[in-house]
């Protein structure tokens, strides 16, 4: 039996501690990212892959002055919420789903409280109480989705994610969260890069050739595509490499080459090449179909969307007589769920995502859509200068929110209603505040799981004029 590290006295009582000492901590609450807080001292110390009421022994991986991180060693006291086989080998150790260990009533439990205390911190919110969060149709490989990290040497690489506040990688494996094709890729890239001898890219020397891998799935055709970042240029690795990765993985249809030569973090550099015919995959949420291109904005659940887009559209309540406005940083999904109800959609996108939207709207026969371009505030402020009416206004932002300027201009705009999806409680929570003080009152908060295993949670809000 393998022997389990002890604790020191010093340790336990939080006098100076460093990376890897041995320390017992009591987990007194999960934060908004979905890592266990316990203290040493005064400091707190985060733990992932843990649950309120526990008692755990950690081994500490970094020690600052406000904020310590440590791993799980064992779990002394359990809580009633803990699964007794979690789905994933590497729960305690994996960031990437810091509640799979948790039963998914309680999950879901936990993600309404999380957007109940959001609310509570402002008094013009006091009022709304979020529903019950509706639960992803599937709550493990729903992601469609994968941004991986290759490193490693050729004769063994290793595909994965950073861990927390680390340099560290952890190989992905076979991790239930991921779409199952999206396994066999992986493993097929990482056979192809010791068949084939491809030079992995090192950070600390700029040299070597492969970076990132992205992979997507299409779930309703059963295809894939396989993005391959690289420091240069290199037709004749990736050729070999696509070679071996479409033999072994039939249903990868589309192999991109996309070059990054910076010796930054950014993910993407500017040049792309496609490797083979296709150029795009098509996938559908709902009865709407999408185009797919290696830089789309497209859910990582699609079947979670799907229960978002319902409640839009359910809350839009159209009767074919509006205008709508939206301000969507995604798809175009909204307008495009809504098309067949409203007299006319206007929707406002950032350069990047106009092309796409618009195209998707042509192959769904859909023309009572158009789309602008360009600064949202200043779009919408010519909207008012023309003296556009709107019956309803959709926002779904980026992580950060909005600026009150843009709130002020939807404001402005008076329409009946406003519709506000986010996936960040807080700045959910700041922007109502807003626009209660511009008039609108909150009256309905939705949350909704659209990411299993993980602290994410959107949520959709409905607003009047009051």
């Amino acid at each position: 039996m393998k022997k389990q590290p002890q604790p020191s006295t010093s340790e336990t009582a939080g006098s100076n501690p460093r990376q890897g000492d041995i320390c017992d901590l009591t987990i007194a609450t999960l934060d908004e990212e979905g890592y266990g807080i316990g203290r040493l001292a005064e400091t707190p110390v985060l733990v992932s892959g843990v649950l309120p009421g526990e008692t755990v022994r950690t081994k500490i991986t970094f020690s600052g002055r406000r904020e310590i991180f440590a791993t799980v060693v064992k779990v002394l006291r359990h809580s009633p919420a803990r699964l007794q086989t979690p789905p994933c080998a590497h729960s305690a150790d994996c960031d990437g789903s810091p509640l799979i260990s948790m039963k998914y009533p309680a999950q879901l439990d936990w993600k309404r409280g999380i957007v109940e205390n959001a609310v509570r911190g402002f008094a013009a919110l006091q009022g709304v109480t979020p529903l019950p969060v509706l639960p992803s149709p599937r709550q493990l490989h729903y992601r469609n989705s994968a941004t991986l990290v290759i490193d490693g040497k050729f004769t063994a690489p290793v595909i994965g994610i950073h861990r927390r506040s680390s340099r560290d990688l952890l190989d992905i494996g076979d991790c239930p969260l991921y779409h199952p094709l999206i396994t066999r890729v992986v493993q097929a890239v990482k056979d192809g890069i010791r068949k084939g001898k491809v030079p992995v890219y090192s950070s600390r020397s700029t040299t070597g050739l492969l970076r990132y891998l992205l992979v997507r799935v299409s779930e309703a055709e059963n295809r894939v595509m396989a993005v391959f970042v690289t420091a240069q240029r290199s037709f004749n690795e990736i050729h070999h490499l696509r070679k071996y990765l479409q033999m072994t993985v039939p249903e990868v249809e589309v192999v991109v080459q996309n070059v990054n030569s910076s010796p930054g973090n950014a993910i993407f550099g500017e040049k792309e090449y496609f490797v083979g015919g296709k150029q795009f995959l098509t996938d559908t949420i709902g009865d709407i179909r999408f185009v797919i291109s290696p830089r789309s904005f497209f859910p990582v659940n699609p079947s979670g969307t799907l229960l978002v887009y319902e409640k839009v559209r359910e809350w839009a309540n159209l009767s074919g007589r509006e205008t709508v406005i939206d301000l969507d940083w995604g798809t175009g999904g909204f307008p495009l769920f809504l098309a067949g109800g409203a007299k006319e959609i206007i929707g406002i996108r950032m350069a990047a995502a106009a092309a796409e939207v618009e195209q998707n709207a042509q192959q769904n026969g859909i023309r009572n859509c158009r789309f602008e371009t360009g600064d949202a505030a200043k779009l919408l402020a010519e909207l008012n200068g023309e003296g556009t009416d709107a019956d309803l206004v959709i926002l779904n932002p980026p992580r950060k929110g909005y600026d009150e300027e843009l709130l002020r201009q939807v404001a402005l705009l008076a329409p009946a209603r406003i519709i506000y999806v986010s996936g960040v409680p807080r700045s959910l929570a700041r922007d109502l505040d807003i626009f209660a003080r511009l008039g609108y009152i909150t009256t309905e908060l939705q949350p909704v799981d659209m990411f299993p295993q993980t602290p994410g949670v959107e949520t959709v809000a409905l607003l009047v004029k009051g």
